[in-house]
Order: C-alpha cells, then sequence, then structure tokens
C-alpha cells in the first residue's frame, strides 16, 4: 500500500506561452512544482519539450485541447471543429451536443485526439498523465475516446476533476455546491470508466472553484486541509499574468500563482502536511470512495 497522502503538484497550460514555460522551469526548479500538462499544439509548445528535458524531475502529460485552443491537425482536415486558424471555439455546451450527436464531427475528433497523443509521443517525454483543457473530459463521448485512443499509447492515470465540495462552500455563493451537486453523477460514471479501464487517477483535485487565484493563502489552506489518499493540486503559473498569456485569462494571477509555488511557506507546509509527492507515476493506485466529497 503506498502512502496514506499522496500529493501532485501541477501546472497547467504548459505551451501556451513563453511566459508559462519559463514559470514552470522556475518552479520545478526552485518550488514545489512536480509535474505539467503540455499543450502539444500551442505556439510555446517546442519550447515547453525543449525545457522538459532539462528537468528530469517534472512529470510531464498531455492536456488535450478540444475547446479554447489550438489544434494540431489542419483546418481542412477537421473543419468541423476549427476555425481558419486552427483554433476550437469556447462554446462547450454547444460543441458537447455535436460530439455526441454528429458521427461526422465524432470521426474528426477522434483524429486530432489521436494525433495529439501522437504529437506527445513524438516529443520523446514519458507520458505521466492525460486530462483535458478546461475539464472537457468530463463529456462521456470525449473519455471514451481518451480512454480508447489512449490505451495505444500507454496512458497510465487521467485527471478526475473531483474538488472537495468545502472548496465551493468557503466563498458562501450558491452556485458552486449546486454546480458540484450537477457534477457528482457524471464524476462517479468517469470513476467507474477508470477503473474498468485500470487507469489510475486522483482521488481529489484543487484548482477548480480557485482558477487563475491559487495564490499563497490558498495553497496554504489546501495543504493545512489536505485530505487522505492522492491529491492533485493544479495551477496556471506565469511570469506575465492576465490577457498577457491568453484573452480568455484576462482575470488570472499568473504570477502570483507563480509565487504561491517558489513560496517559502508552501515549501513548509508541503514538508510538515505529511505527504509523498511527485507525479501520478509515482504515485501509490487511487482509492476512490462511493459518495462525493462533502
Amino acid at each position: 500500500m503506498g502512502p496514506l497522502k499522496f500529493l501532485i503538484v501541477t501546472a497547467d497550460d504548459f505551451g501556451l506561452h513563453p511566459a508559462v514555460n519559463r514559470a514552470v522551469e522556475q518552479a520545478a526548479g526552485e518550488g514545489v512544482l512536480s509535474a505539467a500538462s503540455l499543450m502539444v499544439g500551442a505556439p510555446a509548445a517546442p519550447d515547453a519539450v525543449r525545457r522538459a528535458r532539462e528537468l528530469p524531475g517534472l512529470s510531464v502529460g498531455l492536456h488535450i485541447v478540444l475547446a479554447d485552443g489550438w489544434s494540431v491537425l489542419p483546418q481542412r482536415s477537421i473543419p468541423a471543429l476549427v476555425d481558419g486558424q486552427g483554433r476550437f471555439g469556447n462554446n462547450m455546451v454547444r460543441d458537447g451536443v455535436r460530439f455526441f450527436a454528429l458521427p461526422g464531427v465524432r470521426r474528426q475528433l477522434e483524429a486530432e485526439i489521436r494525433a495529439q497523443f501522437r504529437a506527445f509521443a513524438e516529443s520523446g517525454l514519458p507520458l505521466d498523465h492525460v486530462n483535458a483543457h478546461k475539464h472537457f473530459h468530463l463529456h462521456p463521448t470525449l473519455l471514451e475516446m481518451l480512454l480508447r485512443i489512449g490505451s495505444e499509447f500507454g496512458v497510465p492515470a487521467v485527471r478526475l476533476p473531483r474538488e472537495p465540495a468545502w472548496v465551493a462552500r468557503r466563498s458562501g455563493a450558491i452556485a458552486g455546491p449546486a454546480v458540484a451537486g450537477l457534477l457528482c453523477p457524471w464524476l462517479a460514471i468517469m470513476r467507474r470508466r477508470l477503473r474498468a479501464a485500470r487507469i489510475a487517477h486522483n482521488d481529489y483535485v484543487f484548482g477548480i472553484s480557485d482558477s487563475g487565484s491559487m495564490d499563497e493563502a490558498r495553497l496554504l489552506e489546501i495543504l493545512a486541509k489536505l485530505p487522505d489518499g492522492v491529491t492533485e493540486i493544479y495551477l496556471h503559473p506565469a511570469v506575465q499574468s492576465g490577457a498577457a498569456i491568453a484573452p480568455s485569462m484576462a482575470g488570472y494571477r499568473h504570477a502570483d500563482e507563480l509565487a504561491a509555488l517558489l513560496s517559502p511557506r508552501v515549501r513548509a507546509a508541503v514538508s510538515a502536511c505529511g505527504a509523498a509527492t511527485g507525479g501520478f507515476r509515482q504515485s501509490s493506485a487511487a482509492r476512490p470512495t462511493e459518495r462525493c466529497a462533502a
């Protein structure tokens, strides 16, 4: 049996922008970052791969992009998915219906997902985990494709976007707990599918409710309440903040998130919480429970 607590600290959107890549390199070398999720079709992906090769202690996974980002295949190959600049849209409700209902769209979707897996394999980096930008892999159609196509590339682990409900309740807003309740059945389906496919996953994740604002105070609060099992904390660090990284991230405090990863107080809290640390490959087998987190 693995340790009672295992902590994975991940940077998402690796490859999105040179400022993100520099932050990942710094946080892995000087801070508590242990993993990163690579956008293989993003403009700075080659730079990210180069840096990752020089960071043997950083576990790198595939951040599949099917919304608000760039494709790997050209627009002529997937015209139903991307615009003339090769970018996916950001209407995930509409696209989710299309992915489920339209066979022609699904064929293009499969081709793009396979191309992203292949691009990661061609990087030569060991594949630590897979997740999807904006947690789109919660969609049953996408999850089925991810697992089926991913089996060809040896996927070892997948992020389960299951955040403890106390995080949403903390803000005092009604919407957070309501959304968490609505997601509970989908998370249960996802957990069952991962179990059936013998794919490892985390028990809990932090970063959904505070996306873009995972500063030192947030990390210290989470580490003080770190649950048993495998926990992933994900952030969006960069040496610049907001729209300089991406138009859709105008309100993100990327630099504050980098500062949190470099914080001596956070490093001390990680040491004090009693968790082993690393990537998904180093984590113990996930121990999912039978109900949503309270």
